[in-house]
């Protein structure tokens, strides 16, 4: 479900954080599904298990999960209370655009990667 890459410059925690993000958007995990227990999922990707907890605190932030004492962590959402403004979402996708330029990728190849994207995203 979720991979953590120990060499990016994205710290492990906003890694886990976006990986069950997007698990959550994509539908893998549905309204009601149980998260994997924090010292679970630390044992499983070979991270401190503050660093899960950090990641979950910032989804039940979001309002995306909720903590249930004795009941673990649940997806209580499909979508955050506090989406990105629209501003603050062109300026993530100009920077990823840059990241795409200076990487060599070539216009028609980030077309069809973000499109290919979109349409799994959103089926």
């Amino acid at each position: 479900m979720l991979e953590i890459d120990p060499r990016s410059a994205v710290p492990l925690g906003e890694q886990v954080r976006l990986g069950l993000r997007r698990a959550i958007a994509e539908g893998e995990l549905a309204v009601g599904d149980p998260l994997p227990p924090v010292r679970q999922l630390a044992g499983d990707l070979g991270v401190n298990l503050n660093t899960v907890a950090r990641a979950y605190r910032e989804l039940e932030r979001e309002g995306l999960v909720k903590a249930a004492r004795g009941r673990g962590t649940v997806v209580a959402a499909l979508r955050a209370t506090a989406a990105p403004a629209r501003d603050a979402l062109r300026e993530r996708f100009r920077d990823l655009l840059a990241d795409c330029k200076l990487g060599g990728y070539r216009k028609e190849d980030v077309k069809r990667l973000f499109a290919s994207e979109i349409e799994r995203s959103y089926e």
